[in-house]
């Protein structure tokens, strides 16, 4: 059975010290650094740019899970692919040629994702799955952390496991209002990524966190 990815998002640090919640992430056994980027356009927050991708990679070996929520996605792809990126995710509600920045994606070497709101049917995105490797669900209306999980989003998240078994090949990510009980019902739904902001950071004990996140925890 695939192991669930705990995938910390940064969102929730202390913006003083990411190095340092960057490491905390390691430590736990996390795996993957999610990294919001926001333009106060496409949401309504700023947050940074590729230079703190670039100056926070010399301190991690994760894997950086960098989920562009900006009105350009294709104009920045390529500053995040030399930061240091390894998967990039873009809105498919923010591209008009979202095929091509997938592929454009793939071209710099790195994984490919797309993203949809909680507004946003899987059927927007059904023509593009093939070309994906990472399909995030955003379970809350992007822009802040710490906010209510969407229930009904997990429906989305069942029908793109489904689609799936037709023979694509992508991850399927969940963002927004991960805690442990969430978490349980986003594995339940067929997620194999779970994005957590809030409950790590706030978590006493991160690396017991992480076994809840997966499951593994009594």
């Amino acid at each position: 059975m695939k192991k669930t990815v705990i995938a910390p998002s940064i969102l929730s640090a202390d913006f003083s010290n990411l190095a340092e919640a960057v490491v905390s992430i390691d430590a736990a056994g996390a795996g993957w650094v999610h990294l919001d980027v926001m333009d106060g356009n496409f949401v309504p927050n700023l947050t940074f740019g590729p230079k703190m991708v670039a100056d926070l990679r010399p301190y991690s070996s994760a894997i950086f899970d960098v989920h562009l929520m900006v009105s350009s996605p294709g104009a920045l792809i390529a500053e995040f692919a030399a930061a240091g990126a390894d998967y990039i995710t873009f809105h498919a509600e923010a591209a008009v040629h979202s095929h091509r920045i997938l592929g454009a994606i793939k071209d710099l070497g790195k994984k490919a994702g797309i993203s949809i709101v909680p507004a946003t049917p899987v059927g927007a995105i059904e023509p593009l799955l093939p070309f994906a490797d990472l399909v995030l669900v955003m379970t809350v209306n992007p822009g802040f952390g710490g906010q209510r999980i969407i229930y009904q989003c997990f429906d989305k998240v069942r029908a793109l496991a489904r689609l799936r078994e037709t023979g694509a090949d992508y991850l399927i990510s969940v963002d927004g209002g991960i805690n442990p009980e969430t978490a349980a019902l986003a594995r339940a739904a067929g997620a194999d990524v779970l994005v957590a902001g809030s409950a790590f950071f706030s978590a006493a004990d991160k690396t017991a966190l992480v076994q809840q996140l997966r499951g593994n925890a009594e």
